[in-house]
C-alpha cells in the first residue's frame, strides 16, 4: 500500500526531518518519541470509536478516559478527558508541553497493554527539547491519519493495515541501528522465511532476540493470509515481491486475535527494542503482545521444548561474558552467534522446526564450538536447507554475508538442500532500490518441492548433499564446499597472430607521425 502512496511518504520524511532539525539525530530516539505520539494518537481514536460503538448498539461501554487520573508522585488529579489528544493538541505550544509531559506521558505508560507492556514502560522518557517541535510533529500525524483515513476509503484498504504500514516504514527508517550487531531484516527476507517454515494457526511461535518484532508480525501476518486463502483465495493479489498477504481485517476476529496472542513470543535484551516490539503488535492489532525484557543466553531463562516454530535473526555481537552464559548451554564459546543456535535447538520442541540468519562463517569455522554448533543441527536435528545470500541483503545496516539455516529438532537429516542466492529482488548497495528479477519465489518454490525434484546437480543453483559427505567434510556447511564450478574455455588467439596485429598497429602509428611532422 504505502509504496504507492507518495503522500503518506512525503508526511513520513517530514516528520522524521522534523525530529532531526529539532535536536533528535539519533533514529532510534527520534522513532520511540514518535511511537509514543502515534500511541496517544491511536489510543484517543480507538477509544472514540468504542464510544460511538456502544452509543451506537446501546451496550454500556466505559471509556479509558472518564474519570479522574491521580498524577504520580502526587495526590494531584487531572480529569481524563483532559488527556485526550484531541484535547491537549488545541493548547498553546508552551502549556502543550508540560502537559503532555507531566500528564498525559505518565498516563500512556499505565494503558492497558498487558502487563509486558506496563514494564516495558516503566523507564520511558519522554524527551521533547522544545515545544514547537512537539507541535509540528503533532500537525504532521495529524496529516498523516488523515491521509491514512482517506487511502482506507479510496484504496478500501483497512485502516489498521495503512496505520501498520506507516510503522513499518517509520522503523525501516533505523539505518544506525547496526550497533552491537542489531539492525532490520528486510521485510521480503521475513516473508521468505515464514513461507518455508509456514506457521499455522495455534503454534507457539517464538524470536529468542526479536528486536522490533518483524518476524512475530510476519508469522502474524502470514497465520491470517493462510485463513484467507482457505475461505477465499481469489480476495489476495501477490505484493511486489511475488508474495501472498491478507489485510489484517479479512478474517481477524475475537477469537482469532486472542489465539494470535497467546503463540507469539519475542524476548530482547534493549529495552528500546521491547518497547519497539511492544508496539510495532498493537500498532498491527494484537492489543496484549507477548514480548519480554529477557536474555535467552543467560541463566535467568529456562523455556527449553516450549515452541514449535522459531523465527530469529539474532545479533552477530562477537562474544559475551562468560559468567553470563546458561549453565544449560555446553557448547564452550562466548560467541553469540553459536550460543544463538544450541538456545534455539533448546527452546524448540520435539518435531519443531526453526529459520534462523547466520553469518556465513558459522557454515564452515573450524574451531570446536563451530563444529559442535553444525553437529547440533545435522546430528539432532534434521538440517533441511542451507540457503546462502549475497553480502548485501542487510546493507545500509551491514555488508556481512549470511545465511538462513532451516532444521527440525528430533528428526534425522539424510540429506541437505542447498541454494545459493543471488538476487532478492532489490539492488545489493546502500540505496537497495528495486530491481527486475528474484530468487524469492524459485527458493520457495525449489524447497518445498525438493524431495519430488532431481537436484543432484551441483552445477544448478541449488541441489542436495548426502549427510556422510558432510559429516566427513568435518560438517562444513559451505555452498563453495559441494559447489562444482562451471568455467567456459576461452579461445585464445595465436602468437604470431597477435604480434602481427601489433605490427600493423605500429606502422600506423609511424606513418600518423611522419605526417603529423610533414604537418607542421
Amino acid at each position: 500500500m504505502l509504496q504507492n502512496n507518495s503522500a503518506l511518504k512525503s508526511l513520513i520524511d517530514r516528520l522524521w526531518n522534523n525530529f532531526w532539525s529539532g535536536g533528535i539525530s539519533n533514529p532510534l530516539t527520534a522513532i520511540e518519541q514518535i511511537t509514543y505520539l502515534l500511541f496517544m494518537k491511536q489510543m484517543d481514536d480507538l477509544e472514540a470509536k468504542r464510544e460511538r460503538d456502544a452509543e451506537f448498539t446501546g451496550e454500556a461501554y466505559t471509556s479509558k478516559f472518564v474519570g479522574m487520573y491521580m498524577l504520580p508522585g502526587s495526590n494531584a488529579e487531572v480529569d481524563k478527558q483532559d488527556l485526550r489528544w484531541r484535547t491537549f493538541r488545541r493548547m498553546p505550544a508552551d502549556d502543550m508541553l508540560y502537559h503532555v509531559q507531566t500528564r498525559v506521558f505518565p498516563f500512556l505508560k499505565s494503558f492497558d497493554g498487558g502487563s509486558k507492556f506496563t514494564q516495558a514502560m516503566a523507564n520511558a522518557v519522554f524527551i521533547m527539547p522544545k515545544s514547537s517541535l512537539l507541535v509540528e510533529a503533532i500537525n504532521i500525524i495529524e496529516l498523516i491519519f488523515v491521509e491514512i483515513e482517506r487511502d482506507a476509503v479510496e484504496g478500501g484498504h483497512a485502516f489498521q493495515d495503512i496505520q501498520g504500514d506507516v510503522y513499518e516504514m517509520l522503523l525501516g527508517e533505523i539505518a544506525s541501528a547496526g550497533k552491537n550487531g542489531q539492525f532490520r531484516t528486510p521485510r521480503h527476507i521475513i516473508k521468505l522465511m515464514n513461507d518455508l517454515v509456514k506457521p499455522q494457526l495455534g503454534q507457539r511461535i517464538a524470536d529468542p532476540a526479536c528486536g522490533t518484532a518483524g518476524f512475530l508480525l510476519g508469522a502474524y501476518q502470514y497465520i491470517l493470509t493462510d485463513l484467507v486463502k482457505n475461505e477465499n483465495s481469489d480476495a489476495i493479489a501477490p505484493d511486489e515481491d511475488g508474495f501472498l498477504r491478507a489485510t489484517v481485517s479479512a478474517t481477524l476476529n475475537e477469537n482469532l486475535k486472542h489465539i494470535v496472542e497467546e503463540s507469539l513470543f519475542g524476548y530482547d535484551i534493549d529495552t528500546t527494542m521491547v518497547r519497539l516490539g511492544l508496539m510495532n503488535l498493537m500498532m498491527h492489532g494484537i492489543d496484549q503482545p507477548n514480548i519480554d525484557y529477557k536474555d535467552t543466553l543467560s541463566k535467568s531463562y529456562n523455556e527449553d521444548a516450549q515452541f514449535d516454530i522459531i523465527l530469529a535473526n539474532p545479533p552477530f555481537t562477537g562474544n559475551i561474558d562468560k559468567g553470563d552464559i546458561n549453565e544449560s548451554l555446553k557448547l564452550g564459546t562466548t560467541k553469540t552467534e553459536l550460543l544463538f543456535i544450541e538456545r534455539i535447538y533448546s527452546m524448540l520442541k520435539m518435531g519443531g522446526t526453526a529459520a534462523v540468519v547466520v553469518p556465513q562463517g558459522v557454515l564452515f569455522g573450524s574451531g570446536k564450538a563451530f563444529v559442535e554448533a553444525r553437529k547440533i543441527m545435522v546430528e539432532k536435528s534434521e538440517l533441511k536447507a542451507v540457503i546462502t545470500m549475497p553480502s548485501g541483503v542487510f546493507k545500509p545496516y551491514a555488508g556481512v554475508a549470511t545465511a538462513i539455516l532451516l532444521f527440525t529438532k528430533g528428526s534425522e537429516t539424510n540429506e541437505v538442500w542447498f541454494y545459493e542466492m543471488k538476487n532478492d529482488g532489490y539492488a545489493l548497495d546502500d540505496k537497495r532500490k528495486k530491481i527486475t528479477g528474484s530468487d524469492l519465489q524459485d527458493i520457495i518454490l525449489q524447497f518445498h518441492s525438493r524431495n519430488q525434484n532431481n537436484v543432484n546437480n551441483r552445477e544448478a543453483q541449488s541441489f542436495t548433499i548426502p549427510k556422510q559427505e558432510i559429516v566427513d567434510n568435518d560438517y562444513d556447511l559451505s555452498l563453495n564446499k559441494y559447489k562444482v564450478e562451471v568455467y567456459e574455455d576461452e579461445v585464445f588467439e595465436k602468437p604470431e597472430e597477435i604480434f602481427a596485429k601489433l605490427q600493423g598497429i605500429e606502422t600506423l602509428i609511424q606513418i600518423g607521425l611522419v605526417e603529423l611532422k610533414e604537418l607542421i
